[in-house]
């Protein structure tokens, strides 16, 4: 396989993937040029709304090809169009035969929760000091453990281990709804929007051998002694009447997926039905509760 590098300005970055598929490109990828650097910037965006910008003011554009001739043809022919100029042709290098399947393994290692609380894939053997484990592999629904949102969650759940019913609203890979079954809640109900979170969720709890109902939100009735919904700060504040009808009197309410500068935010959506406080902190994301 052979890999073609281009530089390009914001505003081309999509015309210039586009075309790259359009040339059977087996693969496109895009990253910041400047990263690493003084002129990196920092993207977020929230589910259901556009990003902030198109792009990075530069971008480093990777396609990967079959062969050089293909690549070689690539070059040559996106050189030709009128929406080149201000772009850049940097590399053509033959790319080595790799096993990917273990390079990417080798991304994945155990993850530490608490010393005795471990997210672990498949392919790895537990920690010794582990005393509980999830296993997980990395999939199409969002939650392997790495993140700090999903870490800060699980810590939670580590140190408050007497809830009897548990709603994981939005809940990706399964992962929270695991973590509450784990530790001892005896009714868990996991619900996401997402159809491929749904079955993933079905499909970890049953490889961690624990018991819990997964499906869309009308699945979840009721009261719950624990609320969590690790998702974004907008979906969470157009979801606050919604996550605090779930949570029983004497109950809490978790909330993740917060940036630190989101705080205030939440707590205004959140104070007509209860008082939001931030249990932790990591890499600049906050983890709110509140006992209703």
């Amino acid at each position: 396989m052979f890999e073609l590098c281009l530089m390009c300005p914001e505003d081309r970055v999509e015309c210039l993937s586009d075309a790259l598929d359009a040339l059977d490109a087996l693969s496109v990828s895009v990253e910041d040029a400047d990263a690493q650097t003084d002129a990196e910037q920092a993207l977020f965006g929230e589910p259901g709304m556009p990003a902030p910008k198109e792009g990075w003011q530069r971008s480093r554009v990777t396609a990967l090809f079959a062969d050089a001739t293909l690549a070689q043809e690539a070059a040559e022919l996106l050189q030709a169009q009128d929406f080149f100029p201000g772009c850049q042709v940097l590399a053509m290098a033959a790319v080595p035969d790799q096993d990917w399947v273990r390079l990417t393994q080798s991304q994945f290692t155990p993850v530490e929760i608490t010393p005795e609380f471990w997210i672990v894939p498949t392919w790895h053997e537990p920690p010794a000091a582990a005393r509980k484990t999830i296993r997980l592999d990395p999939g199409l629904a969002f939650g392997t453990g790495t993140h700090p949102t999903t870490r800060m969650c699980l810590r939670w759940l580590a140190t408050h281990t007497a809830q009897e019913r548990v709603l994981d609203y939005g809940c990706g890979s399964g992962i929270l709804a695991i973590g509450a079954a784990k530790f001892g809640a005896s009714t868990v109900v996991a619900v996401d929007i997402d159809e491929a979170a749904v079955q993933s969720t079905e499909l970890n709890a049953a490889a961690n051998g624990v018991t819990l109902v997964a499906g869309q939100p009308d699945r979840a009735v009721g009261v719950f002694d624990v609320v969590l919904a690790n998702i974004l700060a907008t979906p969470l504040k157009v979801l606050a009447p919604l996550l605090c009808a779930h949570v029983a009197a004497g109950g809490n309410l978790v909330l993740a997926g917060i940036l630190e500068r989101q705080e205030e935010e939440l707590i205004q959506a959140y104070a007509p039905f209860c008082r939001l406080v931030v249990a932790d902190r990591e890499d600049g994301w906050i983890l709110m509760i509140a006992s209703l």
